[in-house]
């Protein structure tokens, strides 16, 4: 690996944020040293493209089509760099995997809908199916037609953003995956989350409106009796591709 991946979280819980990033590695079988990790709810550098081989957005409590003024401080700050960067790795089309909140502000960037009006689904795994540009996409190549994912948000993509390619939708949320280009990648499902990791966040997230909190224990037995292997398949080829290629 001659370059390394950005990671950018924004998740200011750090028990979530350090359980995500952790998982990043496993997943993807990389080393602290093969990725540079950048927390933008306390800083965003000046980034140079260049410097990375790839760079990956993950999810939060951020939502992209809050307004302003309801949106958290630090985001407000970050937003709007991240958005300049997002404009840069689409033009450039360069390797780029973001998950929940990283496929929010991929489409907003590219002139999408995304909003709270329909589409939202509650925490938990959801069946994810590929549609015929996913079953032929390099990426997914192999990949089951259909898998089970992890997923819970409150927004979502209205329809699929001005000049992506849908790869994979599900019954309640039509766009869980876009491809930019030949490089960029989204998804609305969470490529890095197993059930531990999704207990976690249950845990952490318990009062951030996501289900009501005397659910938390069902969910979390729930979670685990999922088997979630797909997904973070799919990390760690994006990984391999971009990054060890």
């Amino acid at each position: 690996m001659t370059k390394p991946c950005l990671v950018l979280q924004l998740r200011p819980e750090r028990p979530a944020a350090d359980d995500e990033y952790r998982a990043v590695l496993r997943m993807a079988d990389l080393a602290e040293g093969d990725t540079v990790r950048v927390q933008m709810d306390q800083e965003f550098p000046d980034i140079d493209l260049d410097d990375y081989s790839a760079v990956i957005v993950g999810g939060g409590p951020s939502n992209v089509s809050s307004p302003d003024a309801e949106k958290y401080t630090y985001q407000r700050t970050f937003e709007p760099k991240l958005k300049k960067l997002m404009t840069e790795i689409v033009g450039r089309d360069f390797p780029y995997l973001g998950a929940c909140y990283g496929l929010g502000i991929l489409a907003d960037v590219l002139g999408g809908e995304v909003s709270f009006q329909q589409y939202s689904e509650p925490v938990g795994a959801q069946t994810i199916d590929l549609t015929e540009h996913g079953r032929t996409d390099p990426l997914l190549a192999g990949i089951p037609r259909i898998f089970r994912a992890f997923v819970g948000h409150k927004e979502a993509c209205q329809e699929v953003p001005p000049g992506a390619v849908l790869l994979a939708g599900s019954a309640d949320c039509p766009v869980q995956m876009i491809r930019v280009g030949q490089h960029v990648y989204a998804t609305q499902f969470h490529p890095e989350l197993d059930s531990d990791g999704l207990a976690l966040r249950i845990e952490v997230y318990r009062h951030a409106g996501y289900f009501e909190p005397h659910e938390a224990e069902d969910l979390i037995e729930l979670g685990h009796r999922e088997s979630i292997t797909v997904p973070s398949v799919i990390l760690s080829r994006f990984i391999t591709r971009y990054c060890r290629g």
